[in-house]
């Protein structure tokens, strides 16, 4: 679960090209400055005391421009240099709450959002290996099991049901690293593309009727969507369904079932990979979230709608 980003601070500060247009204008206009005012002055106050003036006047103006250097730009990089290392180091840091000028807040806020965006993979790739090996436990004890057995001299239908035993965890075996690499793939972006639903529903042979209420463009190249429907018309035919009904509305995709529906208390885990409900049958559980993985790729957001008998989801780019 990716972590909230914590907001910048929004105050009002100068933009970096006035301070460093201003640094520059100090710099250039205080020695002109100086020397006017010793040639106006020199003979009034005397060159000593003028000279002593503008001495002082140039040691205030730089401690004074030191000072804004420092609140506006080092503080800042400072700030963020430390959380960028603390975040690097698996540690985790507090985020600066403020920037000195705009340029460095937007550069922030990109940098925070990407840590924690790092941050929530990494822990998100942990979970899912723990899943990965779980999931593979089973069927590999009941391989190694089964072998067992027939070496210690099963024969006759012991050894039939054994075998059996080991071609069915085979089989989960393979199912699942098949859609292990389903997900991976869907998880890395193919870039944009466009493509009308009617002609890619046209094209499916997914084992259910599909009816395209309202017809349009998705904003995601043909094979993607292909891939999105032919996972859901999967999902939905596994579980009962016989009919798919399809839906553009702007850059909304509405994807509705017949079968029973998702209880309530699942409705929560249906995108969390390996959940299923069908693992006796050989389900995977993996097909959704090949869907949220393959969307999120694309710039998009899959939800599950409360609409309907069956079940039915949203599929939304901004």
């Amino acid at each position: 679960m990716q972590r909230p980003v914590k907001p910048v601070r929004r105050k009002w500060r100068p933009p970096l090209a006035l301070v460093i247009g201003g640094t520059l204008a100090v710099v250039l206009l205080l020695p002109l400055f100086g020397i006017v005012y010793l040639r106006l002055w020199g003979n009034v106050l005397g060159w000593g005391e003028a000279a002593w003036l503008i001495g002082w006047l140039a040691v205030v103006a730089t401690a004074l421009l030191g000072f804004l250097l420092w609140r506006l730009v080092l503080r800042p990089v400072y700030a963020l240099t430390a959380y960028a290392r603390a975040m690097k180091a698996g540690q985790d840091a507090p985020a600066p709450a403020h920037f000195g000028t705009p340029e460095l807040g937007a550069l922030g806020a990109s940098v925070m959002a990407m840590g924690d965006s790092l941050h929530s993979r990494a822990e998100g790739m942990k979970a899912y290996a723990d899943h990965v090996a779980h999931e593979l436990t089973s069927p590999l004890t009941a391989i190694q099991g089964a072998a067992e057995l027939l070496n210690a001299g099963a024969s006759g239908e012991d050894a039939r049901v054994l075998t059996t035993t080991i071609t069915q965890a085979t089989a989960r075996m393979q199912a699942l690293l098949d859609d292990l690499g389903h997900h991976a793939q869907a998880a890395s972006s193919a870039g944009v593309g466009v493509c009308r639903l009617g002609d890619v529903a046209d094209a499916l042979d997914v084992g259910l009727a599909i009816e395209v209420v309202q017809d349009g463009e998705v904003p995601l190249a043909g094979a993607d969507l292909a891939t999105i429907l032919t996972q859901l018309a999967r999902n939905a035919a596994e579980h009962g369904a016989h009919h798919l009904t399809l839906s553009v509305s702007g850059r909304t995709l509405k994807i509705s079932d017949d079968g029973p529906g998702i209880s309530a208390g699942n409705r929560t885990r249906v995108f969390d990979p390996f959940f299923t409900t069908r693992r006796e049958a050989g389900g995977t559980g993996m097909g959704l979230s090949i869907v949220r993985s393959l969307v999120q790729a694309r710039g998009g957001r899959i939800s599950l709608l409360e609409d309907g008998p069956g079940a039915s989801f949203l599929i939304a780019f901004d």
